[in-house]
């Protein structure tokens, strides 16, 4: 199936990317498209013939418990919806405790790393032949970027792919971007990972920017791709002719001229790496080797316990679990909650406006002592009925706005459309 060059399709630059030259197809996050009604980009797109693959963010195939049926369902969904051929998750991890432990559910908010172990392995590879049982077109996954690693590993990145592909079958979707990641944050050589994989289940590839501080690249996907990043394309290329290749950027969107110019610069070093074969062409895609036990409740048991340990001392001020780097676990923590902070921003955007000025840092403080127990939209509900618990914000007609912000979210029943009108006109005169 060849892809060919296409970009991360997103609400803020939907009209840029239909009107981008060369885009023969666009991978939509999955979470963020309702089953009942497409963005109107979207169908335009697909009535010119673009693909829109659907990317999940949320299914966690490598977190110890089997992945929720309901998630699978609506994955399944948006794949049917689009008409897609295939359909991508990523490798992680991404809430703990609950039924293997003894703690409450917590929710991480990111992508975090599966610790690369035997028991780590077996428990994802049963999830996602799960997975794959439930989805209507194939599965590729993709290997995501780590600020920290895990301690006493015994596979590398390279070997842990190779492992994955040859038990279950899935296909790979190769970040290029956090394989750069990885070699800066844990010193892994994106050659070496390249060598060790099996390049032929490459369903497609993602190229991403990022930037580097204090020592450590943290992958932004809101700055531009940078030369070493290219530099791994390049070296990817040598290997194989990748079947698409994407662009991705989440944030600071540029104009669509910069986005252009970006994919042109993807589209030459290609072309510039594909003289250069280090590699004998790939043979055909391998089948997933049947006879490989399923992990027992005691293997899931473990694991959670190991997961739940690292993501309570990454947003719950627990104890930094032992052999892990704490200045790494700080900087996780504290981009984990700087990412909340943003993304509750985005999916209500009211509270910023109420709180001004104050909104991060009051966030911020909520987030060191209020994990993230569901959804981002919860988490904004949440962090605005602790601030009215708390008598804030100090303003008296800044808290009655999110007295009935909080309201309008957060009752039995959604008000009635008078309801609505009435609080807003209540609003508009307390803002005079």
């Amino acid at each position: 199936m060849k892809l060919g060059i296409g970009i991360g399709w997103r609400p803020e630059i939907a009209e840029a990317v239909e009107t981008l030259p060369g885009i023969d197809w666009v991978e939509a996050v999955a979470e963020n498209i309702c089953t009942g009604h497409l963005p109107d980009s979207l169908v335009r797109l697909r009535e010119r013939g673009v693909t829109v693959v659907p990317h999940g963010v949320s299914l966690g195939l490598g977190g110890a418990g089997r992945p929720d049926p309901g998630r699978l369902a609506d994955l399944a969904a948006r794949a049917e919806l689009l008409s897609a051929p295939l359909v991508t998750e990523h490798i992680a991890f991404v809430r703990a405790g609950g039924s293997h432990t003894s703690s409450p559910g917590l929710e991480a908010g990111h992508l975090l790393p599966v610790p690369r172990t035997r028991d780590a392995l077996d428990v994802l590879c049963e999830n996602v032949r799960i997975a794959q049982e439930s989805l209507p077109v194939p599965l590729a996954l993709e290997n995501i970027a780590a600020l920290i690693s895990w301690p006493d590993e015994e596979l590398t990145e390279g070997q842990f792919l190779a492992e994955l592909v040859g038990r279950t079958g899935v296909r790979l979707l190769i970040d290029v971007a956090n394989l750069h990641t990885n070699h800066v944050n844990r010193g892994e050589d994106p050659a070496t990972a390249l060598d060790e994989l099996p390049v032929e289940a490459i369903a497609y590839v993602h190229v991403a920017g990022g930037v580097e501080k204090e020592g450590v690249w943290h992958d932004t996907h809101a700055h531009p791709v940078t030369e070493p990043v290219l530099d791994v394309l390049a070296e990817l290329r040598s290997r194989v002719d990748p079947p698409g290749v994407l662009l991705e950027r989440d944030d600071d969107f540029p104009p669509a001229g910069e986005l252009a110019g970006e994919l042109d610069t993807i589209r030459a070093t290609l072309d510039r790496a594909a003289g250069n074969t280090k590699r004998p062409a790939p043979g055909a895609l391998p089948s997933a080797r049947a006879g490989a036990p399923a992990p027992s409740d005691a293997t899931r048991d473990r694991l959670a316990a190991a997961q739940t340990a690292l993501l309570s001392a990454l947003v719950a001020g627990g104890p930094a679990p032992q052999g892990f780097d704490r200045r790494r676990l700080g900087i996780q923590s504290r981009a984990l909650s700087a990412k909340r902070a943003g993304v509750v921003a985005k999916v209500a955007p009211e509270l910023p406006e109420i709180l001004g000025t104050g909104y991060r840092d009051a966030f911020l403080s909520y987030a060191r002592t209020h994990p993230m127990s569901a959804g981002y939209r919860r988490d904004a509900l949440d962090f605005a009925e602790q601030l009215l618990i708390a008598g804030l914000p100090d303003d008296d007609a800044a808290r009655r706005r999110l007295t009935h912000w909080w309201q309008d979210r957060a009752g039995a029943r959604p008000p009635r459309r008078t309801t609505r009108l009435v609080r807003a006109a209540r609003a508009a005169l307390i803002g005079r």
